[in-house]
């Protein structure tokens, strides 16, 4: 992307996380480079008086690019308000493990420069695209077919492309991204798939009767789940967001949109190794080194430096 193409930048912020050092730097950015900084109503606490208050519809459609200050889940949140005119999302992690976002707070200020310049890679994500009745929604981790209340189980018809594929009874029902696939997914031993896949995933937790192991089809596939009518309709949560009752008279569709988000790399190959340590916290012990990938630049800048200083074995 030219820098003459970004004159606006929208920002988002997690509502609770002190990000206020990343806005000082956006702010600075933006008057330095002529680019205007836009937020929404429910992010101007967060951001301040540095960027100018759009409605969620100026927003989506006004942007060049987005600035996510959080976690995974700001993340997500940006992603989802660019769906339709997808523009580069660049991560800032506030978050804990983090596997979208690739940036820390100290390294925002070379990152703009380099995203105002062109000098990024932009990685697509796919989303589910919902229907239930005249509503609709995307989801870019996973949707989540559960009980309403605690304990529940559910009991779910699967079709594929309008065909009897199957039944699920379980405690809950997941529809995965690929992206989506290290989540809640994973947790219920459903498969890790590459970002690059083109692919949803179908995953039964705790399944008790009917299909109970993952199923992987292509985004060509049209995917409907309609709720069993002698059972209390369960909650659709989109991105862990409760959504709406799946009523048994109103079958969801869902089919995986490709392509839906940009998000921003600037160092691919740094990311990818360092998600795929991030997914070994789940599973595998880590050796020394791969535990430093964890660590934020300048930690590991150091610890590299006292290493030299005093010598220190690597293992």
């Amino acid at each position: 992307m030219a820098s003459s193409e970004i004159t606006r930048v929208g920002v988002v912020a997690h509502p609770r996380k002190p990000v206020r050092e990343s806005v000082d730097v956006l702010v600075s950015f933006a008057q330095r480079r002529g680019v205007e900084l836009v937020v929404r109503e429910t992010d101007a606490p967060q951001v301040g008086p540095g960027a100018a208050v759009v409605s969620d519809a100026e927003f989506a459609a006004g942007v060049d690019a987005v600035v996510s200050l959080g976690g995974d889940g700001t993340m997500l949140g940006a992603m989802r308000l660019a769906v339709e005119r997808p523009v580069p999302v660049l991560g800032v992690n506030y978050g804990n493990v983090g596997f979208l976002v690739e940036i820390a707070p100290p390294e925002l200020a070379a990152a703009l420069e380099r995203v105002h310049a062109g000098d990024f890679e932009v990685e697509p994500h796919s989303c589910i695209a919902l229907e239930v009745g005249d509503a609709a929604a995307v989801a870019f981790n996973d949707v989540v077919v559960g009980g309403a209340e605690p304990g529940a189980t559910v009991e779910v018809d699967l079709l594929v492309d309008g065909a009897q594929f199957g039944y699920y009874r379980c405690d809950a029902l997941i529809l995965s991204t690929p992206t989506g696939s290290t989540a809640y997914n994973y947790a219920a031993g459903g498969p890790v798939i590459s970002p690059a896949a083109e692919v949803l995933a179908v995953t039964p937790v705790a399944s008790m009767s009917g299909v109970s192991r993952s199923i992987v089809l292509p985004a060509r596939d049209v995917v409907t789940l309609r709720g069993a009518a002698r059972s209390a309709p369960p909650v659709l949560r989109v991105d862990g967001n409760a959504w709406r009752p799946l009523d048994p008279a109103t079958p969801l569709t869902a089919t995986l949109r490709p392509d839906a988000a940009q998000v921003v790399r600037l160092d691919p190959g740094r990311h990818a190794r360092r998600s795929r340590v991030k997914l070994s916290l789940l599973d595998l012990p880590l050796r020394p080194e791969q535990m430093a990938e964890l660590l934020p630049t300048d930690m590991r800048e150091d610890l590299a430096r006292l290493r030299e200083r005093r010598q220190l074995p690597e293992h």
